[in-house]
């Protein structure tokens, strides 16, 4: 990659950061939120992108971003209210910067029918562009807006001048002469005027000397310059900042000319006077040999290289600002972090091997080589979690798409939708958040399509006709816990429970708790869709949000109240790397239990064991029945059952908050396991959901606790008896 498609890489990086930031100012703005700085932020984001896409010439892009942005500026200007219909528009108009930014990412081309029309709704929002060509931006023939303030000559007199400056302020002079690519980009120097005003109190004379008679002049030249004199309690960086996006494409000179104290009569003439001693004595001074010559120079090319790296924002002869005490973030390839992943996993791997190592020679615990292994694996562990760390990121990312997928359902359904979030900031593995996406975005449809009633039947109901569905994420007992949940009628079970029974997939005699019709939405071709739409019908249904989350060693379950609503709760590991998991024995193999499905272990009695005809049992704990797997038996690792009262039961919750009891012959211990793909080094195994290597050099699977449950006719059968019993 060379290095002009590493920076393009870098700015659409950076662009979906601030559509995000855009999206989300937006919806602050819509809750009633018109705090000053939320505006400036949206305004920002859009004008960062139109900077970033003019320096790679995204002509299509930078044109739709200008429009945008004339409305926000009227909009922080107080000139435009931010009213309902006006953020509905602008949340559409982000969703088509989006679209365009990935269109031009990609090399695709995006619907110019609708950015047409998007753009005209923006255009009648703001009273100022009326009559405005998309792509000419309403400019005259030099460039420059014509519907911008008309800058005119001020003359400026030092005499007459009085300048009451406080002790923080500066002054600066400021020549910025344009070049005919800045207005081809569509950027704006009345914007530029406007954004240096906020900073301070600035005087602006506009030179009009270059400006040809009609004849000679070029429409698509510039021939105008400006000097601005600026008083501001900012800083020269923030002074260079407003010219950020156009410092190529124009001349820009920025001093200053006062110091902290302000610059009166009296310092004026005083510095007027030291220049002219100093030159004098420069005069006056014998031939200096070159070596002095350059050590006298040290000191004020220092300061200009100073200044100019404070202007760069790297100075590299000057001391950082102690009073500045942002974060230093930089951007890493995800291939180099999962280079360095896996190399922390052969690192565990062998502190494991060593540690067996050591007990198979039967060293004492309390020996100097004992103590130096538990040293390494306490180190061992946290540079794994700090490595760990480097991968996580918070679930914001999936969560910014959702408003937007919100709106278009809300459309197409004809319902009014508001969707409120929490712990966008919770963190967890980045190939977890990668895979997480899909299976979020169908619960979210479907929470809309099936979940909330029309404005109508919501109205009748004594609900508000805007529905509510609440995203939110959290950590729990080392997962994360993510939950979609809405405000709507609930699931109709005897519509459910009828629909799976016309279709074949369950009895219709058929006695079931509600906790298990619930649960009927998940099976393979289940659908309560009357007509095929482009939300629902389409053959993906639930079952395939389960399947997505099983595979990534989560579960899913529901909670449904009539006419209150339904929560889907989505429960996940936080990374997809290591585990923390219990090392057992079945029929002389080697297995992993991951240790956050395990509730207990215990022995059991042969009082607590009972059989239900054939083969089947469940365990007694305390008045509860529950079943019995045999894991060596599910696995055909034997053709037997093992005798319950010489095994180990473990108490396991599997989805739906389903309780079973694993029986395995032995534990071996607790251990941190590194995960490998099964499938991507060998091939699919029912009951397995990965595979590790163990510290004696042995290949052990890590047992998929749900598909073991689900697969097992122990628990089907061992709950239809004893719902018949009860």
């Amino acid at each position: 990659m060379d290095a002009m498609a590493a920076i393009k890489q870098t700015f659409f990086q950076e662009c979906e950061e601030q559509l995000g930031e855009l999206e989300i100012g937006l919806l602050v703005l819509q809750d009633g939120d018109t705090d000053p700085e939320t505006v400036n932020a949206v305004f920002r984001a859009v004008h960062s992108i139109k900077g970033g896409a003019g320096a790679f010439n995204l002509d299509e892009l930078v044109h739709f971003a200008h429009v945008f942005e004339n409305v926000l500026d009227h909009l922080r200007a107080g000139r435009l209210a931010a009213s309902g219909d006006v953020l509905k528009t602008m949340l559409r108009a982000a969703d088509m910067l989006a679209d365009l930014v990935r269109a031009a990412r990609d090399g695709t081309a995006a619907d110019t029918g609708r950015r047409d029309t998007l753009a005209a709704e923006l255009r009648a929002l703001d009273p100022e562009a009326a009559g405005k060509d998309l792509d000419s931006g309403h400019q005259d023939s030099h460039g420059d807006d014509l519907d911008g303030p008309v800058f005119e000559a001020v003359p400026i007199s030092f005499d007459d001048m009085e300048i009451e400056s406080t002790p923080d302020e500066h002054q600066f002079i400021i020549h910025f002469t344009p070049k005919p690519d800045l207005y081809a980009k569509a950027n704006e120097t009345a914007l530029l005027m406007r954004e240096l005003c906020s900073l301070g109190e600035a005087v602006i004379t506009c030179d009009f000397s270059r400006l040809p008679v009609l004849e000679e002049l070029d429409p698509e030249g510039s021939y105008l310059s400006w000097t601005i004199e600026l008083r501001t309690v900012q800083d020269e960086n923030a002074v260079r900042a407003v010219f950020e996006f156009v410092e190529w494409d124009c001349e820009l000179d920025v001093a200053q000319v006062g110091a902290a104290q302000g610059l009166d009569d009296m310092a004026l003439g005083a510095l007027i006077e030291k220049m002219q001693a100093a030159v004098e004595a420069e005069l006056a001074a014998p031939e200096v040999p070159p070596n002095d010559v350059q050590a006298s120079m040290d000191e004020p090319l220092a300061a200009q290289a100073g200044s100019a790296g404070q202007a760069l924002g790297n100075p590299p002869g000057g001391k950082p600002d102690a009073g500045k005490s942002s974060q230093a973030t930089i951007r890493v390839d995800l291939d180099r972090v999962d280079r360095l992943i896996n190399l922390v996993g052969e690192l565990v791997i062998n502190q494991a091997m060593l540690t067996q190592r050591m007990l198979e020679a039967g060293l004492a615990r309390a020996s100097g080589v004992a103590t130096g292994l538990d040293e390494l694996e306490q180190l061992t562990r946290e540079i794994q979690d700090s490595v760990m760390a480097i991968r996580a990121q918070p679930v914001k990312s999936v969560f910014q798409r959702m408003p937007r997928l919100v709106r278009e359902v809300a459309v197409m359904t004809g319902k009014s939708v508001r969707l409120t979030t929490a712990g966008e900031n919770t963190e967890v593995d980045k190939t977890v958040i990668e895979r997480l996406a899909d299976p979020l975005t169908h619960m979210i449809r479907n929470a809309i399509d099936h979940g909330l009633e029309t404005p109508e039947l919501r109205a009748a109901a004594g609900k508000p006709e805007e529905g509510l569905v609440h995203l939110s994420a959290l950590h729990r007992s080392g997962r994360i816990v993510i939950e979609v949940a809405d405000d709507g009628a609930g699931i109709d079970r005897p519509r459910v429970k009828a629909i799976a029974a016309e279709k074949g997939l369950i009895a219709a005699e058929a006695p079931l708790s509600d906790e298990e019709i619930d649960n009927l939405i998940f099976l393979p071709g289940f659908s309560t869709a009357s007509t095929v739409s482009d939300i629902s019908g389409r053959g993906v249904g639930m079952d395939v949000v389960r399947r997505s989350i099983q595979a990534l060693g989560g579960r899913i379950s529901i909670r449904s109240r009539p006419r209150q609503g339904s929560t889907f709760t989505m429960s996940l590991p936080l990374t997809l790397a290591v585990l923390d998991g219990m090392v057992v024995t079945v029929a002389g193999e080697t297995l992993v239990v991951p240790l956050t499905a395990i509730i207990e272990t215990l022995q059991p009695k042969a009082d607590a064991v009972h059989g239900f005809g054939g083969n089947s049992r469940v365990i007694a704990i305390r008045d509860q029945f529950i079943p019995l797997i045999d894991v060596g038996h599910e696995l055909d690792y034997r053709s037997g059952f093992a005798d319950p009262c010489k095994s180990v039961a473990l108490l396991v919750e599997s989805e739906g908050h389903v309780r079973s009891a694993l029986l395995v012959d032995a534990i071996l211990g607790q251990r941190q396991v590194v995960i490998k793909s099964l499938e991507t080094n060998y091939q699919h195994v029912p009951g397995i959901a990965a595979a590790t290597i163990l510290g004696d050099g042995r290949v052990a699977l890590i047992l998929d606790v749900d598909a073991v449950v689900a697969g097992s006719r122990v628990a089907a059968t061992g709950f239809e008896q004893l719902c018949a019993a009860g």
